[in-house]
């Protein structure tokens, strides 16, 4: 497929048909994302793949009361707290395949002021950003979709302790992918030259 259609079939797909998605597709996802740039080419990322069963059951089971507590604070009603969280807890669960790309700090180089050391985490994730692009626009040209959600920014840690993670993988996101059930409203996009500044 022209890299064009790609970009342009892109959508951030919420569900999907029970197809399993093949090993091998799934293989071919994570090589696309190693080709993307990476600070001093040292790839700080590990990818988590979530297979269903008793992980990831306990994935949501912890990520729930994580989000139950959060969204009770911004004084939602509780029906309200509730449709957002199955939403959210439908998708992870139902995903034929859910990838869950981590920053690696273990691997990133370490200076002695903050500002330098949190100019390095902040390239190992927008290079991960760039790793998680191409493992959605591979998905696309394989014949699949994909969504991206960012839910375990808001608890990291909880991620990390239900899936037994070092404490130098820090999650970003969760990356379901599989066969479009049901097409998502695709918003808008706002066109370059409103983006643009020119100096």
């Amino acid at each position: 497929m022209e890299l064009i259609n790609v970009l342009t079939r892109r959508q951030s797909v919420r569900r999907f048909t029970d197809d399993p998605v093949p090993e091998q597709v799934c293989a071919e996802l994570l090589a696309a994302a190693v080709l993307a740039p990476s600070p001093h080419g040292r790839q700080p990322w590990r990818f988590v793949v979530i297979e269903h069963g008793h992980g990831r059951e306990t994935l949501v089971d912890a990520m729930t009361d994580e989000w139950r507590t959060q969204l009770q604070h911004d004084s939602l009603d509780e029906s309200h707290i509730e449709t957002r969280i199955n939403a959210s807890t439908s998708r992870i669960r139902q995903a034929p395949l859910l990838i869950m790309p981590c920053v690696n700090t273990s691997v990133i180089d370490v200076y002695p002021d903050s500002n330098r050391q949190h100019a390095e985490y902040l390239m190992a994730v927008q290079s991960m950003g760039c790793a998680i692009q191409n493992i959605l626009l591979r998905a696309v040209d394989l014949g699949y979709d994909a969504g991206w959600m960012c839910a375990p920014l808001f608890c990291q840690d909880t991620v990390r302790r239900a899936l037994q993670l070092e404490q130098t993988d820090i999650p970003q996101a969760l990356i379901p992918v599989g066969r479009l059930a049901v097409s998502p409203k695709r918003r808008a996009k706002r066109p370059y030259n409103q983006l643009m500044i020119r100096r």
